[in-house]
């Protein structure tokens, strides 16, 4: 796959099938469209590219629904990308001057004289443009001025429920990181660097790395603990993870993400690690003094290592 953050860094007017979209997630939903995308361009014998924002449009321009969480940074989405059969990945830099630029614009800029594109995928609930005000008519009227067809995704289900980055997201801020990964197709996960706490899990007989998430917009599962696997230079370890107040010892809002891994590791101060999210195990609790609190870590660990089994 190649990528690309410039237009000159691609082959102009090659026959394409195209997609666009922020794609954040690349859950089942958008994997399908991706695929469609893979498939009509082998079908078309054209080739085959998806158009995304770095960074996400949301941080750039401002939401009534309030600041983005990110369910997958842009190297995150890279490597998913990667594993599908995608010739290109475009990654327009997204600016407060780019957004301004009309629906109209933009394709005829990048779509069609950059891409070169003759089809574009999209799905049902498509929306683009300059404050998103444009929909699937919008590009059809382009279709039709530019000579590109448009086909349209319908959408994609688990279970009785449609898929969309929005409704993953509410599951990971409840805890649910089970159903978030059937409808991602994949464990949700953070990654961080590991620093220095005020080391209160090791006098617990429970050492914990604490972990500054690596993109400030990445979004963290809600308060509780978890079971969870934690890669090391490429080697994963089960653990337990507590994201939280803290409240048996501090009043405060800050939240913390701490880890506790299973296996012995040697020192991780200023390494990263990335931690993906298997089972919550409970919500967090202010507990009536450290020693309730450390058996409930160790009913924990008990639950940890029997799922760490089945890993």
């Amino acid at each position: 796959m190649i990528k690309a953050r410039e237009l000159k860094e691609i082959a102009p007017r090659v026959d394409s099938v195209c997609t666009i979209g922020s794609y954040d997630g690349i859950h089942r939903a958008h994997q399908k469209i991706i695929q469609e995308v893979s498939n009509r361009a082998r079908l078309l014998e054209m080739r085959s590219v998806v158009i995304t924002f770095d960074p996400h449009p949301k941080e750039i321009v401002k939401s009534s629904k309030g600041s983005v969480e990110l369910l997958t940074t842009i190297d995150e989405r890279i490597t998913i990308l990667n594993r599908m059969d995608i010739d290109v990945l475009f990654i327009i830099p997204f600016t407060f001057e780019f957004s301004r630029l009309s629906s109209r614009d933009f394709y005829k800029q990048y779509v069609v004289d950059g891409m070169g594109a003759k089809e574009i995928v999209v799905g049902y609930d498509h929306m683009f443009g300059r404050d998103r005000q444009s929909g699937i008519k919008d590009v059809v009227d382009l279709g039709n001025e530019f000579r590109f067809s448009v086909h349209t995704v319908p959408p994609y289900y688990v279970g009785n429920e449609v898929v969309s980055s929005t409704k993953i997201r509410r599951l990971l801020k409840n805890g649910h990181v089970e159903q978030a990964a059937e409808y991602l197709g994949w464990t949700y996960s953070l990654k961080g660097k590991v620093v220095r706490g005020d080391r209160r899990g090791s006098t617990l007989g429970f050492p914990t790395a604490n972990i500054v998430p690596m993109h400030t917009k990445k979004l963290i599962p809600g308060k509780g603990v978890y079971f969870v696997s934690g890669i090391i230079d490429g080697k994963k370890i089960p653990g337990m993870m507590n994201i939280g107040t803290r409240p048996t010892f501090k009043n405060g809002n800050q939240i913390v993400v701490e880890v506790h891994l299973l296996q012995k590791v040697g020192e991780l101060y200023d390494s990263e690690i990335e931690v993906l999210f298997h089972r919550k195990l409970r919500d967090e609790r202010k507990f009536n003094s450290p020693e309730e609190l450390k058996r409930a870590l160790q009913q924990d660990k008990i639950k940890c290592l029997e799922l760490a089994e089945n890993i």
